[in-house]
């Protein structure tokens, strides 16, 4: 399906990254595999991972190269989409999977931990689709997949700031499409359900927190990377502005933020007036304080 395209993956020197470069390069595509060999937390440096992937890649029978430069950082993120070009001459699509966690409860949670997180989420996700952007629009082609995740577009425990950076990143990918729709470029996001290194570092505290992991750990991470590849390929030319949602064998597509109820008042609304009738009025579409497993209440299938 991607014979010709050239496909820049970050973060994808292990788990969804991994997979998704694999199967980038196993549906024809040359691949830039970009991953700057951190811990979970962001910390340290390693060139290995990401030369394994390509390794591996090559050994299949595919075409790719490492880039370890940070998605963090806009003259690094620059580097990367370089480096497509330098390698392949060109660049059709850009999977936006970097990441970090630095999970901690809102009320205790340290600038440097919100920084860090936002930097690599939210910040690279836009530094790396923006330094793309100029090829895209020249070409009048192009791709974009970005992970968010339910943590952001339903809510998890001691997540604000990876919640924040998640939900940033349905809005950024949502500009994104309409901003380049007349250009042809296409912008979605997934939202993966899959054990990973990343995911592996969810506390396990409690009973609740022990049998999230458990569910999660029946997720493979190679589940997600079919919908990536059908996301950048030109099967999907007429999709464009969704949110995707992958777990196990089931697809889902998100909602998006609409309208529920409304109220009117001709005279128009004092604060008295809205206790007393607006608030009660729209009280039956309240959103209960929901976390992503009470949603997804159900074993994967």
């Amino acid at each position: 399906m991607l014979e010709g395209k050239v496909v820049l993956v970050t973060g994808a020197g292990g788990g969804i990254g991994r997979d998704f470069a694999l199967a980038m390069g196993a549906a024809g595509a040359k691949v830039l595999v970009n991953d700057l060999g951190t811990s979970v937390k962001g910390e340290g440096s390693d060139a290995g991972p990401a030369q394994k992937v390509v390794n591996e890649i090559k050994s299949a029978g595919g075409t790719a190269a490492a880039s370890t430069d940070s998605v963090a950082d806009w003259t690094a993120a620059n580097r990367i989409v370089q480096a497509a070009l330098d390698y392949f001459g060109r660049i059709d699509a850009v999977v936006n999977n970097a990441g970090i966690l630095r999970d901690r409860f809102f009320f205790n949670m340290s600038i440097e931990e919100w920084r860090a997180v936002i930097d690599v989420h939210l910040n690279g996700s836009f530094y790396v689709a923006r330094a793309a952007a100029p090829h895209f629009k020249s070409q009048e082609s192009g791709a974009y997949v970005h992970m968010t995740s339910t943590s952001g577009l339903i809510g998890n425990l001691g997540q604000a700031n990876y919640s924040a950076a998640k939900l940033g990143i349905a809005g950024l990918s949502k500009s994104i499409a309409l901003d380049m729709a007349k250009y042809h470029v296409r912008s979605n996001c997934i939202a993966p359900f899959a054990w990973s290194r990343m995911i592996g570092s969810i506390p396990t505290e409690t009973v609740d927190q022990k049998e999230r992991v458990e569910k999660l750990k029946t997720m493979e991470t190679a589940k997600i990377a079919p919908l990536a590849v059908y996301l950048v390929s030109d099967a999907a030319k007429e999709v464009t502005g969704q949110i995707f949602g992958v777990r196990a064998n089931e697809l889902f597509l998100f909602s998006q933020n609409r309208p529920v109820r409304s109220v009117h008042r001709a005279e128009g609304w004092t604060p008295k007036t809205i206790a007393e009738h607006a608030v009660p009025a729209l009280r039956t579409g309240f959103y209960p304080l929901e976390r992503s497993q009470d949603v997804f209440s159900w074993d994967p299938l």
